[in-house]
């Protein structure tokens, strides 16, 4: 038997396995990692991707004259689970990991083959047959992981961008805040003032040092997001909406706010940390921002899926209230960071809830808007989610075989 035709039947196997093997693939992958089995391919269309790289190896192996070029499919889907493992946090030694399974795999389907069909000779017609598997499975790899390098170069770069810019105003806004706290204390100690006037002085001083406290506590919920996603508690969205309504509970009961859920929420599981700190943010500004005038005042939660033709199928959730409201001018600057919107009646803040809930909010790859409301604002965040389901190793084959499974409850 020629080589040629060693390989022609070793391709044909591998694409007739293809499901078979994707299956095996990502049951094994699933022990060796830390991220849910149902996580590893969240979706339908990146599920198919496995399929879908086996079978351009196995097409690259059968053609002796074919090339895997640069812009090929194959290496299309190979970037794209880069740029996935790259978002589920997995490291560089887990993609090396995933690959080392596949190429296990694969040439344990060779050597069978070869078994099988009881070579005979010095045996170069399987090690070339091996060394045309070897280099589609190497170029695969090295596609897959460049892009996931890319990504994490990128995202390096964006964080210490951000990191400088963010020093820069952190510096900036707790020197105001200690200068006016040391002034007002240095003036209490030298100066022979009234009662009023040391109320009013130390009223300074307490007002600038729990800002200050504030400022700390989102600093240290905003570095809790660096945490690896996988460390991450998740919980359902409604659980998350009630946890968050009930912290703010006294101080909606302090200022006569009513909060409440206008919709029942989708049944999604959600990062609890990330999304109860932005609903806490959000519905915190609703209570601050309520309008004394008002007999009624109110702050709503509520939250929906977006439009299934979306090309990413996202979670929205609102928080409106009938509040001062966000002045026109200052809808463009809202969620920048210290950016404080000049309202009627001045409300103490730090300027940093807001930009912290952009922050939380794109980390985890949602986006945020502010709208003006008939009366008072809507805030409104999003975040991607998809259909989780059972049993993925099942649909692998199914899949390929026609069949399919049911959808369970979403998650993102």
């Amino acid at each position: 038997m020629s080589s040629p035709n060693l390989a022609q039947h070793v391709g044909r196997r591998i694409r007739d396995s293809r499901a078979a093997i994707a299956g095996r693939w990502l049951e094994r992958l699933a022990v060796r990692v830390t991220v849910a089995p149902r996580q590893i391919f969240p979706t339908d269309e990146l599920l198919d991707h496995m399929p879908l790289l086996i079978d351009g190896i196995g097409a690259f192996v059968e053609d002796s004259t074919q090339t895997i070029a640069a812009d090929s499919a194959v290496v299309h889907h190979a970037r794209e689970l880069g740029a996935l493992r790259h978002t589920q946090g997995f490291s560089e030694y887990e993609i090396l990991k995933e690959f080392e399974i596949l190429g296990g795999l694969l040439f344990a389907l060779v050597k069978d083959e070869v078994s099988s069909i009881g070579l005979t000779g010095d045996g170069s017609d399987g090690i070339a047959c091996s060394h045309r598997l070897f280099q589609a499975l190497a170029l695969i790899q090295q596609s897959t992981t460049a892009r996931f390098l890319e990504l994490a170069r990128e995202r390096t770069t964006e964080r210490e961008s951000r990191l400088r810019a963010f020093n820069r105003a952190l510096t900036h806004e707790m020197r105001n805040r200690i200068s006016a706290t040391l002034g007002a204390g240095q003036m209490l100690q030298s100066l022979e003032l009234t009662p009023e006037d040391r109320a009013n002085l130390s009223a300074v001083i307490v007002r600038n040092a729990d800002n200050m406290r504030l400022i700390l506590e989102n600093l240290l919920e905003l570095s809790r997001l660096d945490l690896d996603a996988r460390q991450q508690r998740h919980v359902s969205l409604p659980s998350a909406i009630e946890e968050a309504a009930r912290q703010l509970r006294d101080l909606a009961a302090d200022r006569a706010v009513d909060v409440r859920v206008v919709s029942p929420a989708p049944a999604v599981e959600v990062n609890a940390a990330a999304v109860e700190l932005c609903l806490a943010n959000l519905i915190s500004n609703g209570i601050k921002y309520s309008d004394p005038s008002k007999a009624e005042r109110w702050v709503t939660i509520s939250a929906k899926h977006g439009s299934e033709f979306d090309a990413v199928r996202e979670v929205i959730v609102t928080v409106e209230d009938n509040g001062l409201g966000v002045p026109e001018a200052s809808l463009g600057r809202i969620f920048e960071r210290f950016f404080r919107a000049e309202n009627a009646t001045p409300i103490e803040g730090t300027g940093l809830g807001l930009s912290l809930v952009k922050e939380v909010v794109e980390t985890v790859g949602g986006r945020v808007w502010v709208a003006r409301a008939d009366a008072g604002s809507q805030f409104s965040f999003s975040l991607p989610c998809r259909r989780a389901t059972d049993a993925i190793n099942t649909r692998v084959t199914e899949s390929m075989s026609g069949s399919s499974t049911s959808g369970g409850p979403s998650s993102f």
